[in-house]
């Protein structure tokens, strides 16, 4: 079997331009190339870059998948290291869920004392406007500013 990168992109749902950065980091090994110099992928390509991209769905950081790409490539050696890694995943996961439920609480709290009115008496915009966190339920969303980091 032989992909162009446009095929492999469309069977991996992975942008081509994503596939050249796996490339550039050796994530996926560096395909043949036609005498005019376009990538010709195999089959294993299609595999790992299926690994990686389910893995990348699952959370998984880049450093995680290159210790279980490792892994792959030496198929003798324990898998400690992987269910290491994917208990660790499973307490990013935890962690977050937290973080998610203590910010649908606050949205909540928002959202159910909002009664109207005009938006200078709005409950909502005097929360969003009170930084230091005084009128939330929990402050725990305050160490991370800029989302869920």
């Amino acid at each position: 079997m032989q992909l162009s990168i446009g095929e492999l992109a469309r069977r991996t749902g992975v942008k081509p331009t994503t596939i050249r950065w796996y490339e550039q980091e050796k994530l996926l090994p560096a395909p043949l190339r036609t005498e005019g110099g376009h990538r010709v992928y195999a089959q294993d390509h299609l595999r790992r870059l299926g690994f990686i991209r389910h893995a990348r769905e699952l959370g998984f950081a880049m450093p995680a998948i290159r210790a279980l790409l490792g892994l792959v490539e030496h198929p003798a050696d324990d898998c400690a290291t992987a269910h290491a890694i994917a208990t660790a995943q499973i307490a990013e996961v935890d962690s977050r869920l937290r973080r998610l439920t203590a910010l649908r609480a606050e949205l909540t709290e928002m959202a159910e004392t909002c009664q109207g009115g005009t938006a200078r008496d709005c409950r909502i915009l005097e929360t969003l406007a009170d930084f230091d966190h005084g009128h939330c339920l929990d402050h725990s969303h305050a160490a991370a500013p800029h989302g869920l980091d």
